[in-house]
């Protein structure tokens, strides 16, 4: 089912909207508490979940008065700090607690800003529930897509990543079919115009130091590799209804056109604006309407010249792997995800270098026969497998 699928309005959302941020001791956790902050009078946070950050879970659940928390690391459940929590908060452990987070009654909206693969069964729990699923866990529709698209009711689903946030506004009140292509638009990174032998000496600090963008490690990596594009091809692919290759990725350097549709007739709609990951958060909660901006303004009448380029597959292989991940689909994006997760975190540690990451996904992808996605249970499996190879991948480096 298209998210577009009926481009009528929308009906109003319940005012205040009571909100579950999960993951809100991260970068886009902590950016939408800042939204939320800024307009309490039209979001009410009523649960909050953080893996192991117990200071800062408390610390929020007594600033907004939730009813509900959850540490999803068990190894924190002990934690002092988590006496606490408000009076009358609930606090539950685990993963198992934290998908219920998601579906529980008193919630009409979930923010999964959630890191991997540990958000994907919230956020099909989410959509089961027939919430509203604000997400930013880019994994929920990359490896269990064919899953949570058939349960994602027009207007209740809501990319928050600038990209796709910028093609959802670009689409509302039109129809897929009538869509050329989409301009994926695409930073460059920090390694921007170098060749592979130029990246194969980078280090993660190096790779972290993105040139537009604030976000948490895992991502900032990701991106350096072009991998996280790989993946936005791939949610784009699933979110709009478009073939992968019509999904073009384009070189924006300064970051101020967050992507484009272009359609059959030639015309071409861009949605542009600052580089702050605020307001693709905020159009999430408040869609169909909108809000009072969270950041300054850009003068447009001041900004540097727009630049264009085109994305180097065959420099930055992690994009093309994502493709070929897409092309051959069921059960392989799946395998993509958790071999890179295992990937980009050896290279944080300096157990590998940056264009090992590549190597390390390519070899367990190489290992797959990929199968029709059935179950999240199926997924979780493959998940496990392609990690180990992913290890033994790393291992054979050495």
């Amino acid at each position: 089912m298209s998210i577009f699928e009926d481009t009528a309005p929308r009906a109003e959302r319940p005012r205040p909207l009571r909100v579950a941020v999960l993951g809100c001791t991260g970068s886009i956790g902590t950016q939408t508490l800042d939204v939320c902050r800024q307009h309490a009078d039209k979001v009410r946070v009523v649960a909050l979940s953080a893996y192991a950050s117990t200071d800062a879970l408390v610390a929020a659940a007594r600033e907004f008065g939730v009813a509900h928390a959850c540490v999803a690391d068990t190894g924190h459940a002990k934690d002092s700090v988590l006496d606490e929590l408000p009076e009358g908060c609930s606090l539950t452990y685990g993963p198992d607690a934290l998908a219920e987070l998601a579906a529980l009654p008193d919630v009409d909206c979930v923010v999964n800003a959630l890191v991997g693969a540990a958000g994907i069964r919230a956020g099909y729990e989410a959509l089961k529930a027939g919430k509203v699923l604000a997400y930013a866990n880019k994994e929920s529709i990359i490896v269990a897509g064919d899953l949570l698209m058939p349960l994602a009711r027009p207007g209740m689903l809501i990319p928050v990543d600038s990209e796709h946030s910028a093609i959802f506004q670009c689409l509302v009140g039109e129809r897929t079919r009538d869509v050329h292509r989409i301009w994926l638009t695409c930073s460059g990174g920090p390694f921007f115009g170098m060749t592979r032998d130029e990246l194969a000496g980078k280090t993660a600090a190096d790779a972290l130091a993105h040139p537009t963008w604030l976000m948490g490690a895992k991502i900032t990596i990701d991106s350096a590799s072009l991998m996280n594009k790989g993946f936005e091809v791939l949610e784009a692919d699933h979110l709009f209804e478009i073939d992968i290759d019509d999904v073009r990725v384009l070189v924006q350097r300064q970051s101020r056109i967050h992507s484009m549709v272009e359609f059959s007739d030639g015309s071409t709609l861009a949605q542009l604006g600052p580089s702050d990951m605020r307001i693709p958060i905020q159009y999430a909660l408040s869609y169909p309407e909108r809000w009072e901006t969270p950041c300054e303004r850009i003068d447009w009448c001041q900004e540097s010249p727009i630049t264009f380029g085109e994305a180097d597959e065959d420099t930055f292989g992690c994009l093309a792997l994502a493709r070929e991940a897409g092309r051959i689909g069921g059960t392989m994006p799946c395998v993509l995800n958790a071999a890179n997760e295992i990937a980009n975190e050896a290279f944080r540690r300096g157990d590998c270098g940056f264009m090992d990451i590549e190597r390390i996904v390519s070899a367990a992808m190489d290992a797959h026969e990929p199968e029709t996605v059935s179950s999240l249970v199926q997924l979780e499996e493959i998940d496990a497998w392609a990690r180990d190879k992913a290890r033994d991948a790393l291992g054979r480096l050495g």
